[in-house]
């Protein structure tokens, strides 16, 4: 997968570019997915986050993560003509604040937040019990192996 980095911050966040393209790759293999497909990955402050929350979603506040999917899902795309999944948006200060209050390193907030973005551009979501659990059991198969719930 190849990812598109865009940092709207002043925090360099380039350390976290190797640890996204390993969660990419669990990812594909998890769900057997083609290594071509391309997503975008912009990294924002609270500020940002809550004028795309507000104009795009009508929700008046920041968030963690904004995800926004090219199509509703892999069954979508045309195989050899479309590979762009989407864009996500990150929100470090939310990353930040959320990886002191679960108790674990910002790395895995991060990482965390960039697989639950990247499967709701491949068309999963969390709008029902059913899904949710689905989701987010997925969520932990691919990141658990990767970096650990309790790392610091």
């Amino acid at each position: 997968m190849e990812i598109t980095y865009i940092n709207k911050t002043n925090q360099d966040m380039h350390a976290y570019e190797k640890f996204f393209q390993s969660i990419a790759k669990r990812t594909e293999k998890e769900l057997k997915l083609a290594n071509d497909l391309e997503i975008s990955v912009t990294f924002v402050r609270s500020r940002t986050i809550h004028i795309i929350n507000r104009d795009y979603r009508g929700i008046d506040r920041p968030t963690d993560v904004i995800s926004f999917a090219i199509r509703d899902g892999l069954e979508d795309f045309i195989p050899d003509e479309e590979k762009d999944l989407g864009d996500l948006f990150i929100n470090i200060d939310y990353a930040r604040k959320q990886a002191r209050e679960y108790g674990h390193s910002e790395k895995r907030e991060l990482g965390f937040l960039f697989t639950h973005g990247l499967l709701h551009c491949l068309g999963y979501d969390h709008m029902n019990p059913e899904d949710e659990k689905k989701m987010f059991a997925l969520q932990d198969r691919i990141l658990d192996p990767i970096i650990s719930r309790n790392d610091k």
